[in-house]
């Protein structure tokens, strides 16, 4: 076990394992290119490590180069690749094989492709250390693998976690014991959008709101925002099979995670065990349902009073509807309830007072199971 920063990893593998695969790499490249002088071209900061392992294992003449590329600023993608060391020069009429240390999503190698299409190379090809086949789009082929691995957030060997562990020999991958996976529940007008925030904050979780990543999907018209738009269109709920994938989706954009809220679901029984399902696949687990407790009064005052002048809601200022939104709530969430405390993982916190109190609150449950390792 190791600690970097914040966070904890543990031995995923080790180094008599990563060499045997740079070899196997090297190997499959050399016999396609015996007979000619490739250019090896290495994408930093992450490669550098695989390169110079590769270049040792690689028997015929070769030349190398370098490019560099960065989408993230510390563990957060900016959806934006840009081109920080350029293509090597006079590589016209040559074939080029791309070193990366790590395929995942694609959205790098996207940009590697865009650099050479303009180039006129012999012939281009990609090759890869590690690949997450799970998460890769598949939109370019992957010519040379040394090991498919699940979609886990690793560092060592060149891999980095806020620029440490890159020179580590072995491979480690983040602890999930560290994790923090919580469904968080609550009546309308309960604070529970509020609260989100705080944890979100306080144990650097991924907040991921269901009604957020619809709209996301449907706006951006993905496969699954589409397929859902169908069922809706003809006035039909959607099935929880597309809610789920595209909560598997949020998951995997964030392998690094030291956990999840859930907001919005599961709704019922069937959407629970599906979740629970969901986190068994990435080996994680729902650790804790919080429920936001309050007087539907005090919850009704609130939404008039506050909710609908700020939130221009029509179903926040309508005191009928408003009950009616609280009964399906009710009606909703006892079968939710009576499965998660089968499960000893369902907490019913005190939702009235100030929000200072109310996170307090949340704190100590969290803090009392133990959870989080201060």
């Amino acid at each position: 076990m190791i600690q970097l920063h914040d966070k904890r990893f543990k031995l995923f593998l080790q180094e008599e394992e990563i060499m045997a695969a740079v070899k196997k790499i090297a190997e499959e490249i050399a016999e396609d290119y015996r007979e000619e002088v490739p250019i090896f071209v290495g994408v930093l900061n992450g490669a550098f490590m695989f390169v110079s392992d590769f270049l040792k294992f690689y028997p015929y003449p070769c030349e190398v180069s370098f490019v560099k590329l960065s989408s993230y600023r510390g563990l957060t993608s900016t959806g934006i690749v840009e081109t920080l060391l350029d293509v090597p020069e006079n590589i016209e009429g040559r074939s080029v094989i791309i070193l990366e240390d790590i395929i995942d999503t694609g959205r790098t190698l996207q940009e590697l492709v865009h650099l050479f299409t303009s180039t006129n190379v012999k012939e281009f090809k990609i090759a890869s250390l590690f690949y997450k086949s799970e998460i890769y789009n598949g939109e370019y082929a992957i010519d040379y693998f040394g090991m498919e691995i699940p979609n886990n957030f690793i560092v060592g060997y060149g891999l980095d976690y806020k620029e440490q562990g890159r020179n580590l020999k072995n491979v480690y991958e983040l602890h999930p014991d560290q994790m923090i996976n919580l469904v968080l529940f609550g009546k309308p007008g309960a604070g529970k959008g509020t609260q989100a925030n705080f944890l979100k904050e306080q144990y650097s979780l991924i907040h991921i709101s269901t009604g957020d990543v619809f709209r996301y999907n449907i706006k951006n018209k993905t496969e699954l925002g589409q397929l859902a738009q169908s069922y809706m269109d003809k006035g039909d709920l959607v099935p929880d099979e597309v809610t789920i994938k595209m909560l598997r989706d949020e998951v995997e954009k964030h392998p690094e995670a030291n956990g999840f809220i859930f907001d919005g679901f599961p709704r019922t029984v069937a959407q629970a065990q599906a979740l629970d399902n969901l986190m068994e696949s990435k080996e994680m687990k729902i650790n804790a349902t919080i429920a936001l407790d309050a007087d539907e009064e005090v919850l009704l005052e609130r939404l008039l009073n506050r909710g609908g002048k700020e939130s221009g809601r029509p179903d926040d200022q309508d005191k009928d509807r408003i009950k009616n939104r609280f009964e399906e709530y009710n009606t909703k969430t006892a079968p939710l309830q009576a499965y998660y405390e089968s499960q000893a993982k369902f907490h019913s916190i005190n939702g009235v007072g100030a929000i200072e109190e109310i996170t307090k609150r949340i704190k100590g449950v969290i803090e009392s199971l133990r959870l989080v390792e201060q």
